[in-house]
């Protein structure tokens, strides 16, 4: 579970969203509404509102001051910093409104930013200093979380960092654009914003400061009876530590609760849940799967609870490792093996939480990630920080969306509900569907029933509580379903059967989804877009029109000049590349017949410091190089086939030798793959070679796929795929399956062994039944596309026929038509990368009458490159 995707499903129940549109609904914090001075601005940013003097000139970077607070004292700590800010022409900022507040300090907030209230911007070390010691003094006891990033001032809510005041950008050594800040010798490197306190080398810290850093590292673990021997978890509640008690030389876990931090729906901090924590095990102690608790002490201003390490593996990975539905090779004994230890760890945990509601405890927090296995197969369950009891109208302040039980379900029911659930996901793990759609519980009831010899009655009795019949009767009567805003309560007939039918049930839904009223994207999708503001192919409308557009659906005049508007004048920070920027972008509108508008745009693109990207296919050289022998065919414009040519020069230059990539991919690692990887690349180094015939080209596309096929393993079942060095990875953005995509490309221009090989095992990957998400970068659209792309004939290949009919499984009704979920299956998509114009594209490419592929990325099967045609629709000159 990705914890970052929490936060943008607080703005909606159907779609990620962003922060800012989840907290502008609210009403704004009332200090925002006084009146400025003259020569003052007010500007909006994100989920801040910015308040500056117009003629004050602030260095690019420095010491900023924050100020943290908690929500029932953030007026008030709001009008003394005007008041302070105000009247001595200093630059800040501060959050929009309470629950932007209550978002950036909720358990699942990231880190590096949590607890920030207030921003403000110093213009030197001395005015940093008077600051600090003034408001200080103004706001001494007022609450609020600790700030990770910064260095506290003190024992109030000021806390500071050396950083960046204006958006400055540098692109890392793995290719990624990041915030800036400039060194010593005015090279600009990434400005740090971690969840712990870093100087940069180059800076000395101010003499005032030198105090408040030896206050915070006086805080030790010394004189505690535990040592901490590794982190097992982090939240922005606290971490989970592993340890060892010295007087028993046991090994023990530490549970950290922050003050004012990692907040629940609830308002309950993560110390008030240690506490509950504490008291719900020891009412428990000798439940059979309930681990015993040992203590609870202060160290600083935190609370932790000690209690029983238990040794094992969370259920969602113990289950990967057996599950036969990922497995080509998997036969029925397989099956009924699986099935036999999973009814086994079912009955455990159902026994446990019978014994705990026998003590008066609701445990209100069961899924995947709480149920560990043993090596001995014996079962035990961790967190109960949101348990309750038996007799209390509560409900759990956190979840797991996939368990969580519907509104108004309190007491035993909330854990029955949660028991329903792990019935269904021991077998198919995709309950956060029923979020969506309570009554999806009865298509992955079906298919569980297709493929694992489980009792019927098993599975009616799950399906029986998450949708029962009287409900379902209740929304079949409900003919219009719940609007255009909520998927469809109507009982629905699923994915069509034929090609037509799925082309207009995902158009549909496509086009229902869209808001052209919003200036921050067109359409619903991946937390990405907000990043990369909504507008290119992977993430954003761009992609989502092309994707439209080449499947035969009606064009959308309105909705490309939304487009249109966009681009004219892009938000400062819009990336560059093919697949998250504005290269991408002008290739979809020269697609869409805006040629001119295209070429201004591609001109936009050249003025800027291209040849500084890293060498991907998401957003660097590679892509930008194939978008310019793209647009250099189209025109006949020799100076874009020279640059074209510059990008691949560049990337073989740059791209280093096969053992300049590490052994496995992501975490510390650069990414593998076609998206981040090494084979892009090799893509753009294959059409230098077709444009000069110069094998040198074709040597350095040999080097980068050898690179991406240095960070895959073959599996025991002879599955290539790429090793992240935890998991293995077959998708087509970071794992296998792309790498094939670029491995067949290079097999139509030149024989190798080796690459035949890692072919038919990559190959392989792509043919597995389950695959858990539906999207094209990261699911079973991805391998859907690389299996239409390789085929002969795509309308007869059962390969393809298998895959494309079994991704019905995820889908959704939306608005009377189809949608299906995002990455994390927490919310519905509709981008290329995660969600239904994905799908749109992969179904495209196994049924469409005329041929379907990714932007710039030809499958195997098609024709090799022509020399240059001018269409004479114009040029951007010889740049």
């Amino acid at each position: 579970m990705d914890s970052r995707y929490e936060a943008f499903c607080m703005a909606s129940p159907l779609f990620y969203d962003a922060l800012r549109s989840a907290t502008n609904a609210g009403v704004s914090f009332a200090t925002a509404d006084r009146p400025l001075p003259p020569g003052w601005r007010r500007e909006e940013q994100d989920d801040w509102l910015v308040f500056s003097p117009e003629a004050l000139n602030l260095p690019m970077q420095g010491w900023k001051i924050h100020v943290s607070a908690c929500l029932d004292n953030a007026d008030r700590v709001l009008d003394k910093v005007w008041d302070y800010c105000v009247p001595r022409g200093l630059e800040f900022k501060f959050l929009r409104s309470s629950p932007a507040l209550w978002l950036r300090s909720s358990k699942y907030a990231p880190r590096g930013y949590s607890g920030k209230l207030v921003t403000i911007y110093p213009p030197d070390d001395a005015a940093c200093e008077r600051v600090l010691t003034e408001l200080g003094e103004l706001l001494d006891g007022e609450p609020g979380p600790y700030i990770l990033s910064d260095l506290r001032w003190g024992n109030g809510p000021l806390y500071v960092r050396y950083g960046g005041f204006a958006a400055r950008y540098c692109v890392t050594d793995g290719g990624q654009v990041v915030l800036a800040i400039a060194d010593q010798d005015g090279t600009l490197v990434p400005d740090r914003r971690d969840p712990v306190f870093y100087v940069p080398p180059w800076v000395p810290l101010p003499d005032f400061l030198a105090p408040h850093l030896a206050a915070r590292n006086a805080v030790t673990v010394t004189d505690i009876p535990y040592t901490i021997e590794r982190v097992l978890h982090f939240s922005n509640g606290g971490g989970v530590y592993l340890g060892r008690d010295t007087r028993t030389d046991a090994e023990i876990v530490l549970k950290e609760g922050r003050p004012h931090a990692g907040l629940d729906s609830t308002g309950a901090d993560a110390v008030a849940r240690i506490d509950r924590e504490y008291e719900v095990l020891s009412s428990l102690a000798g439940v059979p799967g309930v681990p015993a608790v040992s203590d609870r002490f202060d160290l600083g201003e935190h609370r932790f609870l000690a209690m029983e390490y238990v040794d094992g593996r969370p259920l969602h990975r113990a289950l990967v490792r057996r599950y036969p539905m990922i497995d080509v090779g998997a036969g029925p004994a397989d099956f009924a093996d699986y099935t036999a230890w999973a009814m086994n760890v079912y009955e455990q945990v159902e026994t446990t939480l019978r014994h705990m509601h026998e003590r008066g405890v609701v445990y209100g927090d069961l899924h995947l990630f709480n149920i560990m296995i043993r090596p001995d197969d014996t079962v035990a369950l961790l967190d109960f920080e949101v348990a309750s009891t038996t007799t209390a109208a509560a409900r759990p302040g956190l979840g797991n969306q996939g368990f969580a039980a519907p509104s108004g379900t309190t007491g035993v029911d909330i854990d029955r509900y949660a028991l329903a659930c792990l019935r269904l996901a021991l077998f198919l793990p995709m309950t956060q569907l029923l979020w969506l759609s309570r009554a999806k519980a009865r298509d992955l009831a079906g298919v569980i029933a297709e493929h694992f010899p489980v009792p019927e009655r098993f599975l009616a009795e799950a399906v029986e509580i998450i949708d029962p019949p009287a409900k379902a009767e209740r929304d079949g009567a409900d003919h219009h379903g719940r609007g255009a805003s909520t998927p469809a309560a109507k009982p629905w007939p699923g994915l069509a059967d034929d090609w037509p039918g799925q082309r207009e049930q995902l158009v549909r839904g496509i086009l229902a989804s869209a808001s052209p009223d919003r200036t921050d994207r067109l359409f619903p999708g991946d937390i990405e877009q907000f990043r990369l503001n909504g507008l290119g192919l992977a993430y954003g409308a761009a992609g989502i029109l092309h994707a439209l557009s080449v499947t035969g659906a009606p064009r959308q005049p309105d909705l490309e000049e939304w487009l249109l508007q966009r681009v004219k004048k892009p938000a400062r920070g819009t990336m560059l590349g093919l697949y998250d920027g504005l290269h991408g972008v002008a290739f979809a509108l020269d697609h869409l017949g805006h040629r001119q508008p295209a070429l201004d745009l591609l001109q936009m693109c050249l003025s800027d410091d291209w040849q500084a990207l890293g060498l991907d296919l998401m957003g660097g050289l590679a892509g930008i190089g194939l978008n310019l022998f793209h647009f250099a065919d189209r025109t006949g414009d020799t100076g874009l086939r020279d640059l074209a040519m510059r990008a691949a020069q560049l990337v073989g230059d740059r791209l280093g030798d096969v053992d300049s990539v590490p052994e496995t991919s992501g975490l510390e690692n650069p990414y593998a793959g076609l998206f981040r990887g090494s084979s892009g690349p090799a893509l753009l180094l294959m059409r230098a070679y077709d444009e000069t015939g110069g094998p040198d080209f074709l040597d350095r596309a040999a080097v980068a796929l050898r690179q991406d096929l240095r960070r895959c393993v073959v599996r025991d079942n002879g599955v290539m795929e790429v090793d992240e060095g935890w998991r293995t990875m077959p998708y087509l953005a970071a794992g296998s399956v792309g790498v094939g995509i670029a491995v067949d490309q290079y097999l139509r221009r030149r024989p190798d062994d080796r690459f035949t090989e890692a072919s038919a095992a990559i190959h392989r990957a792509a043919q597995a039944r389950m695959y858990v998400q539906s999207g094209l970068f990261a699911g079973r659209a991805g391998m859907l596309l690389y299996l239409a792309g390789r085929a002969t004939d795509p309308r007869t290949d059962p390969a393809v026929a298998d895959q494309a009919r079994r991704l019905r499984w995820h889908a959704m009704p939306y608005a009377d038509g189809v949608a299906f979920p995002g990455d994390q299956l927490l919310r519905l998509s509709m981008d290329v990368a995660t969600g239904s114009a994905g799908v749109l594209l992969a179904l495209g490419a196994a049924h469409h009458d005329t041929p379907v592929h990714l932007p710039l990325i030809a499958p195997a099967t098609a024709p090799r490159p022509q020399s240059p045609v001018s269409t004479g629709h114009g040029s951007v000159g010889n740049i």
